[in-house]
């Protein structure tokens, strides 16, 4: 007997393998569970069912969350389910969140989730709010009310100050109520307030990008020292978006990002010094930092050094601001209304606003051809920039 239930589920796992039919599949994990009856075969075979019944996983992604949570009966994941019908997440919604949460399923809905959501709806936090914060970061409902989310949630109405503010913070910054306060974000406040730098500077921070204040306390000191070193001052406003940059990348990332300018003959000191000019730089992605070097220096002919001078130009985006400006410059050339000497630098970092100013309002009535030439390239770059 135990032989011929070997072989049967031998030939139904090979047909499991070969369909792609979902149904087909749920059913051949059915018959597999009715010939093997042990207590933990019937176990899984009943999570898995669950999880791609009910919750809307995929099989692979049921199989692999199986490992973690064991469905022995489906009552309290019925409620589970239900609680966030009730909140408003959708069957995606559902997959979604329990496939990063495959443990929140077996959660306690009245001693575990309802009291930390009439928490988050007393403060202010109801409806379409609710199911984006929970449906972003679910742990906040597994952690404890009373030691962690009170006092985390005390803790940052001091830099957000209106339940306003604090609900778009915890829209943006997904993982901010589920850090340690006491033993993070405390800490990392201390270490810049022992460097001088100003309390308005450090809710600045805070309201910017919490992030910052969220790496482990040991990297947070290198990261400030790093600052330190490249020159800026910890009472200067740069401080923060330097320390945003070195803070929010690893070390490799950094040393990639360096290497593709360096590459385009940047020394150690244009780095240096354009870093200290527009700190955000490093923010930008390696890719496009060669992409705009390329441009920059092959396409445009511009000096590497002249660059480095001007690290604003990797902010701006080059197929809606760099490309339709240089152009529109071409055909003013053509016409002979400006220089070809023209420094490129100068007007690529230009306002939208000076730069119609200068160079396009002076012609409205002498040359209309250029005029309808710039209103081409103005719509390829996009109003506003």
């Amino acid at each position: 007997m135990l032989r011929f239930s070997f072989i049967c589920k031998s030939l139904l796992q090979f047909q499991y393998r070969t369909t792609n039919s979902k149904s087909t599949r749920i059913r051949y994990i059915q018959t597999l569970t009715s010939l093997d009856s042990s207590p933990k075969s019937v176990e899984q075979s009943l999570t898995v069912s669950y999880l791609v019944n009910s919750c809307g996983l995929s099989l692979k992604k049921a199989i692999s969350a199986s490992k973690y949570v064991k469905i022995g009966s489906t009552k309290r994941a019925d409620s589970v389910l239900e609680l966030l019908t009730t909140l408003g997440f959708t069957k995606s919604h559902i997959s979604i969140f329990i496939s990063g949460e495959p443990h929140f399923i077996l959660a306690d809905p009245e001693k575990t989730l309802k009291p930390k959501i009439e928490y988050l709806k007393s403060m202010g936090i109801l409806g379409p709010d609710l199911c984006r914060i929970v449906l972003a970061n679910g742990r906040i409902l597994l952690s404890s009310l009373k030691n962690h989310i009170i006092p985390t949630f005390d803790f940052l109405k001091e830099f957000y100050e209106t339940n306003e503010n604090l609900i778009c913070a915890l829209k943006k910054f997904r993982s901010v109520p589920t850090c340690n306060v006491a033993k993070v974000m405390m800490p990392n406040i201390a270490t810049l307030r022992a460097h001088g730098l100003p309390e308005q500077h450090i809710d600045r921070l805070m309201v910017l990008q919490p992030q910052a204040l969220m790496l482990r306390v040991d990297l947070f000191e290198e990261a400030v020292d790093k600052v330190k070193e490249m020159g800026f001052e910890p009472s200067s406003k740069l401080f923060i978006v330097a320390l945003r940059s070195v803070s929010g990348m690893s070390k490799v990332k950094w040393a990639q990002k360096k290497e593709v300018l360096m590459s385009f003959g940047w020394s150690e000191e244009m780095f240096n010094s354009a870093f200290r000019v527009q700190p955000s730089l490093m923010a930008t992605s390696a890719n496009k930092i060669r992409e705009c070097m390329n441009h920059f220096v092959n396409k445009l002919g511009l000096k590497p050094s002249d660059v480095a001078k001007c690290p604003n130009l990797f902010l701006f985006s080059l197929e809606r601001r760099i490309v339709p400006r240089y152009s529109y410059l071409q055909v003013l050339m053509s016409k002979g209304f400006v220089k070809k000497e023209l420094n490129l630098i100068w007007v690529f970092n230009m306002s939208y606003k000076n730069f119609e100013k200068k160079f396009v309002a002076p012609y409205k009535e002498e040359a209309p051809e250029v005029i309808k030439a710039y209103q081409h390239e103005k719509r390829f770059q996009g109003v506003g920039n």
